[in-house]
């Protein structure tokens, strides 16, 4: 299986700047994970949206995925709290 392409919207840089430092190699290591398999056990795709989202630890990755160009932009890394208020 060929490995996607992973891409980031503009806003996720300033998502990556409030989050920890202890919990940010994790969130980028379960991001660079979505390469070989973009639908991890636990990933779910968001009712309405053609978006899904994972968990790592107190933080949700939401992104996208285009099976047919082989790509994955990640929409929004937030609080598990505040994530789903942001997404538009």
């Amino acid at each position: 299986m060929e490995e996607y392409k992973i891409f980031f919207k503009k806003s996720v840089e300033k998502d990556f700047k409030v989050i920890p430092q202890a919990y940010l190699s994790k969130v980028l290591k379960r991001i660079e994970d979505l390469k070989s398999e973009p639908r991890p056990n636990g990933s779910e795709k968001l009712t309405g949206l053609e978006l899904y989202r994972i968990r790592q630890g107190i933080f949700r990755i939401v992104y996208s995925i285009q099976d047919n160009e082989l790509t994955i932009w990640i929409v929004k890394v937030a609080h598990r709290k505040e994530i789903y208020k942001k997404i538009s």
